[in-house]
């Protein structure tokens, strides 16, 4: 099992921090930093900032909104950036929620598999090189009728392959990721609940006439360092509560209905209530600290390293972790903590 770091999103005021710890993992041999996009910072550009001030660990995006791009600037996007990188990068994308797609993007939330799979193959094309040609319910290239070309990428990625990752919650999504991605971008991962999901992972890999050998298993996972693994926990409330209960609309939140299958939906129906409510603290408190222990890193070194063991022995690969920064310091010692947990636990690769 290998570390990742997630940056999450920037422009938050912590941006100076995020890229210390982003020279940190480098420094540290993690193998991977990722940050995220919704409606403020986009991916692209905070990727070629971190590649250009780090100098071995992969860059990769967590998430690339699907609605955000055209497939063909997606692949452009990912060709520059593995180019500029020294063939660093890796390709995280995601449908985003309804919210964000229609409101923000302006494009319909209708098919997310449909619409997923074709992306995926035409990104896949172009970053191939070939002439970009596609019939599909979604996209067609060229579009019939006008005066548009099959046209080749001019960028030559420094690999033949750049990976690509899915973001997915549900089933059906899951078991997409299994059958057309290199590694699946998993939320609020608990090993004692990963069954079903890793299941959909694998039954998608059958699918397309593969194993998980190979197939990256990369959830994000936040660290919070400490004597007391409760109070610990505490600082992680706001960060699931929103999640749980704040993200997406009360009929459709990917992470409620997450939470609800990993057998807290008493618990998860509490916290939507009072966060779309404005009761913030009120939700903050419904969490069940077992939830929080069970999706977290939690505590001293010791047990941190415990719990990665069952993470590695869930099946991850790529352990990502989101240090729950109190401050600069705390965020490097936190980084440094996990590595040498890392060790104790005796899964790392």
């Amino acid at each position: 099992m290998r570390l990742g770091l997630n940056l999450g999103y920037w422009g938050a005021g912590n941006d100076a921090a995020n890229l210390e710890l982003a020279k940190e993992a480098d420094r540290l041999g993690w193998s991977v930093v990722w940050a995220a996009e919704a409606y403020g910072s986009d991916v692209a550009t905070v990727l070629a900032w971190v590649a250009a001030q780090t100098e071995r660990i992969d860059i990769g995006s967590a998430i690339f909104q699907i609605p955000a791009r055209t497939p063909a600037m997606t692949a452009m996007t990912a060709a520059t950036l593995d180019t500029l990188s020294g063939g660093r990068f890796r390709l995280g994308l995601g449908v985003s929620g309804p919210q964000v797609s229609e409101g923000w993007h302006g494009v319909r939330f209708d098919k997310p598999l449909g619409r997923t799979r074709e992306y995926v193959d035409i990104v896949n094309a172009a970053l191939r090189r070939e002439k970009l040609r596609y019939d599909g319910e979604h996209y067609q290239l060229p579009l019939p009728g006008g005066p548009g070309k099959a046209l080749t990428l001019t960028v030559h990625p420094v690999r033949e392959h750049i990976p690509i990752y899915l973001a997915s919650v549900g089933p059906k999504n899951l078991e997409l990721t299994g059958e057309i991605a290199d590694g699946w971008l998993g939320v609020f991962f608990s090993p004692e609940h990963s069954a079903g999901s890793l299941d959909a992972l694998r039954r998608g890999r059958e699918k397309a006439g593969k194993t998980m050998d190979g197939f990256d298993v990369v959830p994000t996972v936040p660290l919070v360092v400490g004597e007391d693994w409760r109070a610990c926990a505490d600082t992680v409330r706001p960060y699931a509560a929103l999640y749980v209960g704040g993200m997406g609309s009360r009929e459709k939140n990917f992470y409620n209905a997450l939470a609800v299958r990993m057998g807290f939906a008493a618990e998860a129906a509490e916290v939507q209530e009072k966060y779309l409510a404005r009761d913030y603290q009120g939700a903050m408190a419904a969490l069940p600290v077992e939830f929080l222990d069970s999706t977290s890193l939690l505590g001293t070194r010791e047990r941190i390293a415990e719990r990665m063991k069952v993470y590695a022995e869930a099946g991850v690969t790529t352990l990502t972790l989101s240090p729950m920064l109190q401050d600069l310091e705390q965020g490097i010692a936190g980084l440094r903590t996990a590595t040498e947990a890392l060790d104790l636990a005796g899964v790392g690769s």
